[in-house]
C-alpha cells in the first residue's frame, strides 16, 4: 500500500503541471468515446435482392420515408375532386332580366293604349260625330318601339315571334304567362346548372311550360324566354381547389419507419420494399455515415467542458488535482465495468444493463469528494449508460436504463447525504435495491407488455444484484482510496471519533483529565472552525487526540492532578520542560505507528506550534540558571491549516478559563482576545490562510461557547454586590 502510495503520489506532483492535467482530460475523453464507439457504430448487412433473411432485423433508427410520404401525398391530391361554386345570384338576375321583358312589353302596351284614347279623346272635342274608331301602330311599329326598350343582348337572342306575341298577348294572359315563366326558371335555377347540364336544364323549363293553358303562340313564346334565361351557373373555383389538395396534402401523415419496428423477419425473402427500406435505415449504404462519431465527439467534448468548469472552480490547488485524480480513476472505472457487463447482450441478454452496480460511483465520490460532484458523476453515467446499453445497430438512446442508472445513484447520495458510517453503506445498498426494484416494475406496468415469470424474476434479481454489488464494491474500494491518498473522509472521521476507539480508550482510562479536556476543547474548536468556514468535524477528531501523548505521563499534566501533589514541584524546570514538550513529539508518534491519518497527526504536532513555556521558562530564569528562551519553546511545526491554529488557541483558552475560580463574561473575552493575541505577536498563525476577520470570528464564537459552558459557574459583579450587602 505504501508503494502505491508513493506513486499516487508521483502522479499528483505531474498534475501539478498544466499539461499532464490536459492528458488526464484526454484520457477520459478517449475511455468514454472507446467505451460508446461500438455502439453508434453503424453495422452494414450484406444482404442481397430477392435473398432470404437470416435473422429479424429491426430498424435501428426512426426516419422518415419521404419517397412514400410524396407518393401519399400525390394519391391524395388525386383523390381530390375540382370544386365548384355555384352562384346563387344568377337566378335572380335570369328572372329579372324575364321580367323586364315582361315590363318592357307591358309598358309598350300601355303607351300604344294612351295614344288610341288620346286620339278617341280628340275626336270627341272637335264634336265629330260616328268617328272612327282610331287604329293603334302596327305590330311592326310596335316591336320597333319594344326594341327600343331591350337590350342588343335581348334582341339579337330572341326572334321576332316572341317579341310578337307577347305584344299581341291579352293583359291577364301575359301576367299568366309571365308567372309561369318566373316560376319554371326559379325551378331550374335554384339547381346547379353546370356547363355540361345547360341544354339539360333548359329542357326542364321547357317541360314545365309545354303543359300550360297558355295560348300556342304565347306558349311558343314563353318556352323560347325559358330557355334564353337559363344559363350555367356552376363555375370551376380555381383557389377553393388548390386548398383542398393542400389541405389533402397536409393530412398525410408521413410515413415513418419507426425505432425497433421489424423491417423483415427471420426467413423473409427481401422484397423491394425492403430492400429500400434497409437502404433508407443506413444498413445498406456504400459510405459510411460519420454522423453519429461526430456527434458523440461532441458529446463527449459537453462533459469534459464541463467537467473542466467543475473542477476549475475549487480554490485549493493541491485539493484539486487530488479530487480530479480520484474522480478519473472512479468513473473510468465505472465506464470499463458499464462496458464489461453490456458484453453480455451478445448472449441475448437485452436487458443486462439493468445489472450494472450504478450506485457505486455515486457513492465513492460523494464519500471521498463531495455531493455536487457526485451528482454530476451519475449524470454523466446515465447518458453514457443509456447509449452502451442500447441494444441496437446505431447510435441511439436506451432512456430507461439511462432513467434507472440516475434514479439508482441518486438514491445512494440521498440515503447517504446524513449517514456517513461505513456500516450504513451496505443498508444503502440493500436501500438502492429496493429502489431498483420499484424503477424497473414501473418502467415494466409503462410498457404495458406481457412478460413471463422468468423474466420478472431476471428483472428483480437485477434490481437486488445492482445494488448490493455497488454496496459490496464501495465497501472493498473505499480502503483503497483512503490509504493511497492519504483521505480522511466524513465516514473515517466518524469511525476516528467512536469512544470505543482504542486510543480514545487510552486516554479515558489513563488520562481521565486530559480527556475530559480534550472534548471540551473539541466543542470550541468545532464551533470556531465551522463559524470561519473550515472542517469543523476534522477539529473536533483531532482535538480528541491531540493531547494522546500525555498518556506516557499523565500525571504530569495539571488536568490529571486529582488529590496528589505536582511533581513539577520537585523537578528542576529544563526537566520539566522537556516531560511537556515531549507530549506533543510523543503523541505524533504513538499516532504514526497506530496509522493514523496525517491531518490528525498533523494537528498532534502543529497544535502548540513553537510557543513558549513561560511558566517553566521564567522558573528557570529565577533559578539563577542562564537559560535561551528557544530551548523553552515547542519544536513546532508551526500551525499549517486553520483547524491547528483553531485548535491551539481553543487548547489554550480551554485550559486558562478552567484555571479561574469564577470566570466572569468579561474576564472570558478579555482571555480570549489576550490569548489571540499573543499567537499573532509570536508569530504563531504566520504559516497559515487563516485572516484577521476570521480570527474576530474565532474569538466571538470561543467567547460565547465558553459562557454557554460555564454558565452556571459565573457569577456576575451585581450578584457579589447582592451577596455583601446581604452580609
Amino acid at each position: 500500500m505504501e508503494k502505491l502510495q508513493v506513486q499516487l503520489t508521483a502522479i499528483l506532483n505531474l498534475l501539478n503541471i498544466k499539461i499532464f492535467r490536459v492528458l488526464l482530460f484526454l484520457l477520459i475523453g478517449v475511455v468514454m468515446y472507446s467505451a460508446m464507439y461500438s455502439n453508434v457504430k453503424p453495422e452494414k448487412l450484406n444482404l442481397e435482392l430477392f435473398s432470404v433473411a437470416e435473422k429479424t432485423i429491426r430498424s435501428p433508427i426512426t426516419i422518415e420515408d419521404k419517397e412514400s410520404t410524396e407518393a401519399n401525398r400525390r394519391d391524395a391530391v388525386e383523390q381530390v375532386n375540382d370544386v365548384y361554386r355555384v352562384k346563387s345570384e344568377y337566378a335572380q338576375n335570369r328572372v329579372d332580366l324575364i321580367t323586364s321583358i315582361f315590363g318592357s312589353v307591358s309598358e309598350v302596351n300601355n303607351e300604344v293604349q294612351e295614344e288610341i284614347n288620346q286620339k278617341k279623346k280628340t275626336a270627341e272635342e272637335a264634336g265629330v260625330e260616328d268617328a272612327p274608331i282610331p287604329e293603334g301602330p302596327s305590330k311592326e311599329e310596335k316591336l320597333a318601339m319594344l326594341k327600343t326598350k331591350l337590350t342588343e343582348s335581348e334582341t339579337k337572342s330572341l326572334s321576332d315571334e316572341v317579341f310578337i306575341a307577347l305584344l299581341q298577348a291579352p293583359k291577364e294572359e301575359l301576367l299568366v304567362a309571365k308567372d309561369l315563366t318566373v316560376t319554371a326558371i326559379n325551378n331550374t335555377m335554384k339547381h346547379s346548372v353546370p356547363a355540361d347540364e345547360v341544354e339539360n336544364a333548359k329542357l326542364n323549363v321547357e317541360e314545365e311550360l309545354k303543359y300550360t293553358s297558355l295560348s300556342s303562340s304565347l306558349k311558343k313564346a314563353v318556352i323560347e324566354l325559358g330557355r334564353y334565361a337559363v344559363v350555367q351557373n356552376e363555375f370551376y373555383d380555381p383557389e377553393a381547389t388548390e386548398d383542398q389538395r393542400q389541405q389533402a396534402m397536409d393530412s398525410v401523415e408521413p410515413v415513418r419507419i419507426l425505432e425497433g419496428q421489424i423491417l423483415v423477419d427471420e426467413g423473409q425473402l427481401i422484397s423491394r420494399d425492403v430492400y429500400k427500406k434497409l437502404q433508407l435505415v443506413g444498413l445498406l449504404e456504400s459510405e459510411n455515415s460519420y454522423k453519429p462519431f461526430i456527434g458523440l465527439a461532441m458529446l463527449v467534448a459537453l462533459i469534459l467542458f464541463s467537467l473542466f468548469v467543475i473542477f476549475n472552480e475549487m480554490e485549493n490547488v493541491d485539493k484539486k488535482q487530488k479530487n480530479l485524480l480520484i474522480f478519473s480513476i472512479i468513473f473510468i472505472t465505472s465506464i470499463l465495468l458499464m462496458k464489461l457487463v453490456s458484453l453480455f447482450d451478445e448472449f441475448e441478454y437485452s436487458e443486462i444493463g439493468y445489472l450494472f452496480p450504478a450506485a457505486m460511483g455515486a457513492m465513492l465520490i460523494k464519500m471521498l469528494i463531495n455531493e455536487r460532484l457526485a451528482l454530476f458523476q451519475m449524470a454523466i453515467l446515465a447518458v453514457t449508460g443509456s447509449i452502451i446499453f442500447n441494444e441496437g445497430i446505431t447510435g441511439t438512446l436506451n432512456v430507461t436504463i439511462g432513467i434507472y442508472i440516475l434514479i439508482s445513484g441518486l438514491t445512494a447520495i440521498l440515503f447517504l447525504q446524513k449517514q456517513n458510517r461505513r456500516s450504513k453503506i451496505l443498508q444503502a445498498g440493500m436501500f438502492v435495491s429496493v429502489v431498483n426494484l420499484v424503477v424497473i416494475l414501473s418502467i415494466l406496468f409503462l410498457r404495458n407488455s406481457q412478460y413471463s415469470g422468468l423474466e420478472y424474476g431476471f428483472y428483480f434479481t437485477a434490481a437486488f444484484v445492482s445494488g448490493i454489488v455497488s454496496a459490496v464494491l464501495t465497501i472493498g474500494l473505499l480502503p483503497f482510496f483512503e490509504a493511497g491518498f492519504g483521505i480522511l473522509s466524513t465516514l473515517r472521521l466518524i469511525e476516528l471519533s467512536n469512544p470505543n476507539h482504542p486510543l480514545l480508550r487510552k486516554i479515558l482510562t489513563e488520562a481521565p483529565g486530559t480527556y475530559h479536556h480534550s472534548v471540551m476543547v473539541a466543542n470550541l474548536s468545532e464551533a470556531a472552525c465551522e463559524a470561519i468556514g473550515a472542517n469543523g468535524l476534522l477539529a473536533r477528531v483531532g482535538c480528541y487526540y491531540h493531547d494522546i501523548g500525555k498518556t506516557k505521563r499523565p500525571q504530569f499534566f495539571i488536568e490529571n492532578q486529582i488529590n496528589m501533589d505536582n511533581p513539577h514541584d520537585k523537578l528542576p524546570a529544563l526537566t520539566s520542560k522537556n516531560i511537556i514538550i515531549a507530549h506533543a513529539t510523543d503523541g505524533a508518534e504513538m499516532l504514526r505507528k497506530h496509522r493514523m491519518p496525517k491531518e490528525i497527526i498533523d494537528i498532534a504536532e502543529q497544535h502548540h506550534g513553537t510557543t513558549l513555556l513561560k511558566y517553566f521558562y521564567h522558573k528557570a530564569k529565577q533559578g539563577g540558571h542562564e537559560v535561551k528562551e528557544e530551548d523553552f519553546r515547542y519544536p513546532g511545526p508551526k500551525p499549517q491549516t486553520k483547524e491547528s491554529a483553531v485548535i491551539g488557541i481553543a487548547d489554550s483558552v480551554e485550559a486558562a478559563v478552567r484555571s479561574m475560580a469564577h470566570p466572569t463574561h468579561e474576564q472570558i473575552e478579555t482571555l480570549v482576545h489576550n490569548i489571540i493575541g499573543d499567537r499573532l505577536q509570536d508569530g504563531q498563525l504566520g504559516e497559515c490562510d487563516i485572516t484577521l476577520k476570521e480570527l474576530d470570528t474565532v474569538a466571538d464564537t470561543l467567547c460565547e461557547t465558553l459562557k454557554g459552558i460555564f454558565h452556571s459557574r459565573i457569577e456576575y459583579p451585581e450578584m457579589n454586590k447582592q451577596k455583601v450587602k446581604q452580609a
